[in-house]
Order: structure tokens, then sequence, then C-alpha cells
């Protein structure tokens, strides 16, 4: 491993020197899946039980990168059939996500699935540059590198694509109920297993939609496509700011308590009960940073229609009651 993609991640390297670094990585394609798969490797070691705690995730990240230079290793650049799992657990105490390697005996090509558990988010670099943000409870299963005539990852969950173009070879989304065909976009699909409807939200070039033996579906700016018992209706995006939740940022416009509270469950892993369901009569608008944590964002949300908290912190349980 080049000690300077290391120094990169870790904010060694003064102005002059990254510059040099980028550069030489844009005319090495060894060094630049390098330093993809050592982002990748940085994106996941944010997922703290301490979001906002940068130093730790860091010192996470020297510590075991260190650990593999001195053992002459390298995490993700081993050959395929070397390693049939490996835990991202066991990188560090705070790491919550978890990484598996798997062999295509097809194609001899390496599938990698992530996961990413309630309460945390992790942003990932694909082999062709696409970049994939994936919200708490996901998983995505992608390629170590994209063989064949198209690039094709499966989501559970949700997502925020930004697409590396290449009219040559398509790049193909499947989830449980969604099948998507984009050439170069940036989009957000939302599908979890058991909610009432999945959405495709489309901010920039165009996606096409598998509708089965009904054809196509082509998307353009702006729609939002929505699935909801086997039919799909499209409409303009109401909220463009709920995209900001790849970045942390929580944005509501006009949606109920109930919705806010599930998503809620979703962003800080934690059980809302809710004892009198006049509770649910008020809407709100509004953004909040994930950093503010639950307590602010509910605190603040009874301001607007006064509830009490109650919080069980051992079974991460909280009810709220008039």
């Amino acid at each position: 491993m080049d000690d300077r993609i290391l120094k990169y991640f870790l904010g060694e390297l003064d102005e002059s020197e990254r510059l040099q670094l980028l550069k030489l990585i844009g005319g090495d394609e060894s060094l630049k899946n390098e330093f993809v798969e050592m982002q990748n490797l940085f994106a996941l070691t944010q997922l703290s039980a301490h979001p906002g705690d940068d130093e730790t995730a860091k010192e996470s990240f020297r510590i075991f990168t260190r650990r593999l230079q001195a053992k002459q290793r390298k995490l993700f650049l081993v050959k395929i059939g070397k390693i049939a799992a490996v835990a991202l657990a066991l990188i560090v105490s705070t790491v919550f996500a978890t990484l598996y390697f798997a062999e295509n005996s097809t194609r001899n090509t390496a599938f990698n699935t992530l996961y990413v558990p309630a309460g945390q988010r992790a942003q990932i670099t694909l082999q062709d540059g696409t970049t994939v943000w994936l919200n708490a409870k996901s998983t995505l299963r992608y390629p170590s590198r994209f063989a064949g005539k198209e690039r094709q990852v499966t989501l559970t969950g949700e997502a925020y694509f930004d697409v590396t173009k290449n009219p040559r070879k398509p790049f193909l989304v499947s989830t449980q109920n969604i099948r998507l065909k984009v050439l170069g976009t940036q989009f957000n699909v939302r599908d979890y297993p058991n909610a009432d409807r999945s959405k495709i939200s489309l901010l920039e070039g165009s996606v096409e939609v598998d509708r089965g033996n009904k054809g196509t579906l082509v998307l353009r700016p702006g729609d939002e496509a929505t699935i909801e018992g086997g039919n799909i209706s499209v409409s303009e995006i109401v909220n463009p700011n709920y995209f900001l939740w790849k970045d942390g940022i929580y944005s509501f416009d006009n949606e109920s308590l109930l919705e806010i509270l599930q998503k809620l469950q979703l962003y800080y892993d934690v059980t809302i009960k809710v004892e009198d369901p006049e509770i649910f009569n008020v809407r709100y608008t509004g953004k909040f940073r994930q950093s503010d944590g639950i307590d602010e964002i509910l605190h603040i949300i009874r301001k607007i229609h006064h509830f009490d908290i109650k919080k069980d912190l051992e079974n991460h349980i909280i009810t709220l009651s008039k």
C-alpha cells in the first residue's frame, strides 16, 4: 500500500502533495484501484456509535491500516477465493458495518455485500467511479469489477446513486420491487422490505423503469415514481431537500408525525411507541442534523404539539404519551 494514500485520508498531506497524488492516480490504474478501496475502508470506519466523532474514526482507520502494512497485507486487493467472509466488526469495535466477499463461479468475479445497520449511513465508490450513499438498514451487493456489457448492483433499503456515465455499459439497479436502467445520472431509490410503497426519485439524467410485461417507463429530472400494490404513478419531487440525508441532514416537508417517527427509528436505531393516537394529529416541516440527536429532534417537535417523552435506555425504547 502506498503510504501517501493513507496520509491522504488522515489529512496529513498538504495541498500540493494532495494534488500531486491525485494526478498520479489519474494516470495509474493500479494506484487508482488502491485509492478507491482505501476510500471505501475509510468511509466504513466512519460507521461508529457516536456520529461526528471523526478523531475516533480516524484513529481506528490509522491503527488498522498500519497493522495491514506491518503484515504486508491488503484488505480489499486479496485474490478471489482467499477470503470467503470478512466481518468489519473485527477491524475496530466501533465499526457496525459488515462486508462480505463471495465468489461468483460463473464469471470468476468477486461480489461484495455491504450492510449498513439502523442508526448508520455509508458512502462507497464502485470500481467504475460510481458513488453510492447507503441509508440506515440498507444492503448493497456489487461486484469488485464490472465485467461484461452491464454494470449491475442489487439494493435492499435506500440508496442515493451518482452514476458514472458509460453509454456502452448501462448501470442496472435491482430491488425487491424495482428494476432500473441508467447510463449516467443521479437518483434516489427507497425500497425497504415490508414497506407499503417504494420510490424512485430522479435528480439528473434519465432512468428507465422496467414494468415487466407493461414495458418501460422513462423518468425525467424532477420525476418521482411511486410503486404501490403493483401499480406505479409518477409525480414531481415535493421535497428536494429530502435527499440531504446522505449528508447527515434530515428534511421533512409537511409530513405526518407517524411518517417522521418511522424514519427516526431507522436513523437512530430506536423503537418509538405512541400510547395516545391523538399525538399523530400533527404535520411538520423542518430540517435537522443527524448530530442533533433524537432527543433534540423530539423536543423541538413537541413544541408544536405537546407530548411526554419516556426513555428506556437499556432497551432503546422511547414512549410518547399525552
